[in-house]
């Protein structure tokens, strides 16, 4: 197919390029392209006053069916069941692959089978339909988006994951770059309303502002997963210019929360301090994480379903940093035990701050995070020990059980 060359090509130059540093920097309202403009601006405080003449778009209300890829994940099946909940119809298409132990991701779609039993009613039975596969395959693809003739896509498959990315640069390609760039093809080719994807702060890199800005130059990833991350908001650009598909990239900071990815900071601590077992620490605590409970990230992501904005970047955060050392006293505190602390150097590719400024999503999307850090702790833990009990025995990858609190 002659399109899929292009796509090919466009992946290993805008790959290539970002990490090279010389991507061209897309500005936040889709109107210019610049090179480097901002490359020098350090954001010391959120800048609201650079989004007042954006227009905003007004909510679209009532059904849909949204398509969730990722949707067994952490993130992707809490979107997923909070879509059935208000009413809506759930397409969900995972790989289902074991970057973690499957057995949670299965637990999580039999979670969404049980809320879409619920929602069923005598007019509307079938409440979610199910594709296990990868983004990537053609036939899955093509029969999905036949059978079901989406309007709104959740775009949240990915490889997650600075450190793996080092080592295989090439799988991320594959999963973030051309997967990304798959789904924007079938969006275009069926006249999806509106694509909202998954992009991460790590495409900040080293930045040296004080609170991460959509206006600030992104152009210089420190890992392969920021760079396949860039360039698919780069993709998302692409295709919005040219076929005017509606595109939102929303960059996701530190998300934690029940059901959480167990190779994650807030899930490892929170069990090995349970359990006694030794955590690791790379650096002196001092780095900082904008640290997001999940329940913010959906309302949010489901704020940018509903709002069709021709083409958007937000930051979806807290909008304050917490220290990890500081982060470690609140688990120790709401677990009830001392933390045992391996202290390791600093890890390559690892930024050593996160803080978003939501001032963006604020203004266009509506957008708020409520959930103290203290509160979201307290929550996670307690929905830990719910599932893995006061002592938190067993693997923490070998999950048998789990339900939110």
């Amino acid at each position: 197919m002659r399109w899929l060359r292009v796509v090919v090509l466009l992946i290993q130059v805008h790959t290539f390029l970002a990490l090279r540093g010389t991507l061209p920097s897309v500005s936040s309202d889709a109107n210019t392209t610049s090179y480097g403009a901002n490359a020098k601006v350090k954001f010391t405080q959120p800048s609201p006053e650079l989004w007042a003449d954006i227009p905003i778009v007004e909510p679209h209300t009532g059904y849909k069916k949204v398509v969730v890829t990722g949707g067994a994940g952490f993130i992707g099946s809490h979107v997923a069941h909070a879509l059935l909940e208000r009413g809506d119809d759930v397409v969900v298409v995972d790989e289902m692959n074991d970057y973690y132990d499957v057995s949670i991701k299965e637990d999580n779609l039999q979670l969404l089978r049980e809320k879409a039993k619920e929602m069923e009613s005598e007019d509307r039975k079938e409440r979610l339909a199910i594709y296990k596969g990868d983004i990537n395959n053609q036939t899955l693809m093509h029969g999905l988006f036949e059978q079901e003739q989406p309007e709104w896509i959740c775009h949240l498959a990915a490889r997650a994951g600075v450190r793996p990315s080092i080592e295989d640069p090439l799988l991320y390609v594959k999963a973030n770059v051309q997967g990304t760039t798959n789904m924007l093809e079938y969006s275009r080719a069926y006249k999806v309303r509106n694509v909202v994807m998954a992009s991460s702060s790590s495409v900040y890199g080293e930045s040296e502002s004080t609170y991460f800005s959509e206006a600030e130059d992104v152009n210089q990833p420190v890992s392969p997963y920021a760079a396949t991350k860039r360039s698919g908001e780069l993709i998302a650009y692409t295709y919005h210019n040219l076929y005017g598909l509606n595109v939102t990239n929303l960059r996701f900071f530190t998300v934690y929360g029940a059901r959480g990815r167990p190779d994650m900071a807030p899930f490892k601590f929170i069990s090995r301090v349970t359990r006694g077992d030794q955590i690791e620490q790379y650096g002196d605590g001092s780095t900082s994480r904008d640290y997001t409970y999940v329940e913010d990230i959906v309302d949010g992501v489901i704020r940018a379903i509903d709002r069709p904005y021709p083409y958007q970047i937000f930051n979806l955060g807290k909008g304050s940093g917490t220290k990890l050392s500081e982060f470690i006293s609140l688990v120790e505190k709401h677990v009830g035990k001392k933390a045992n602390i391996k202290l390791l150097p600093e890890q390559p590719g690892d930024v050593p701050f996160t803080n978003a400024d939501v001032s963006k999503a604020q203004r266009l999307l509506g957008y708020e995070s409520t959930v103290t850090m203290e509160e979201g702790i307290k929550r996670t833990v307690a929905w830990y020990k719910s599932v893995f009990g006061e002592n938190g025995m067993g693997l923490e990858e070998a999950v048998v059980k789990r339900r939110a609190p």
